[in-house]
């Protein structure tokens, strides 16, 4: 399990590096966007991995790393967003963004050591489209939980969809760093 946290945060380096960089671009001009809106853009990202996963010709050179990339970091502002709520226009600066993502992501690794304690590192033996597709179900659930109104009757809520996300993308890297090693964390 030493390997997995170690893989773990290296990958969570690379988007945070470029979380980083939008940031300094863009400001947080994210904080403007409901959570419709953010699972929306992970499920065009989500879509876009399984495309490239069934298609044979591929159009944009961006291949499923920065996809699986901008999963992470998109869950990681909504999961900002439940806690911060919306904002009308942007107002936070990057340290006090770096310290919010910084806590979601220590709540996330913390939520895939527990898991992977328990399962014992099952994720090792899937394949990066059944991640792909777990991460889709994910989305569906979260459009239905956003469609009732944040209301569940048994199931989890949104957080830990979006926590489940984040680790789901973070295993398929870590298994594209593995398969190809033309992906460098």
């Amino acid at each position: 399990m030493q390997d997995t946290s170690q893989q773990y945060d290296a990958v969570i380096n690379k988007c945070r590096t470029l979380f980083i960089s939008k940031m300094k671009d863009y400001g947080s001009a994210w904080r403007i966007l409901r959570l419709p809106s953010l699972t929306d853009q992970i499920f065009i990202k989500a879509q876009r991995i399984r495309g490239l996963q069934q298609n044979k010709e591929q159009k944009i050179q961006e291949g499923q790393e920065s996809e699986f990339i901008g999963i992470i970091n998109y869950s990681v502002m909504a999961l900002i967003q439940l806690e911060k709520g919306v904002s009308e226009q942007p107002d936070m600066d990057l340290d006090e963004a770096l310290k919010h993502y910084d806590e979601k992501v220590a709540q996330t690794k913390q939520l895939m050591l527990d898991k992977n304690h328990d399962y014992g590192e099952a994720w090792r033996d899937m394949r990066v489209s059944s991640l792909t597709d777990l991460i889709l179900q994910k989305l569906l659930r979260i459009k239905q939980i956003e469609d009732n109104q944040g209301k569940t009757l048994v199931s989890e809520g949104i957080d830990a969809n979006y926590q489940d996300m984040i680790n789901y993308s973070v295993f398929a890297l870590i298994h594209l760093t593995n398969k190809y090693n033309n992906y460098k964390l």
